[in-house]
């Protein structure tokens, strides 16, 4: 088991790495939407939010040798059920190859995000 880390994208909040690297596969922790450069939040709706899980999740992905077009899963949390399609337009930008997908809608996520995304690639 291998552990990645790029400061690229936001480090952990807690006790844990931002990706595993176990055979074939990357395991991507929960990215939300904290700017890397500013450690901040966004502003901003559940797009923007989104762009930015998009980016941190690109940039884990690419610190493994690996990239969104090789994800294969997808869990995606919404803080809103009701920001279902404003989020599938920004992740269909990114998730061209369209990876199998849970999308869920919870009562808080972390730091009051709007939306967290976890993924699953192959190596």
């Amino acid at each position: 088991m291998q552990k990645i880390h790029t400061e690229k994208a936001p480090a952990a909040i807690g006790p844990y790495s931002q990706a595993v690297r176990v055979g074939n596969f990357l395991f991507t922790s929960g990215q939300i939407p904290i700017d890397p450069a500013t450690g901040e939040i966004v502003e901003g709706d559940i797009e923007a939010q989104t762009e930015r899980i998009c980016k941190n999740l690109k940039a884990v992905l690419e610190a493994a040798g690996t990239g969104l077009e090789k994800v294969v899963k997808t869990t995606c949390f919404l803080a809103d059920m009701g920001d279902f399609a404003a989020f599938n337009a920004v992740y269909a930008q990114y998730f061209t190859e369209k990876p199998a997908r849970s999308c869920v809608a919870v009562k808080t996520l972390p730091k009051n995000v709007l939306a967290e995304v976890e993924c699953i690639a192959e190596l």
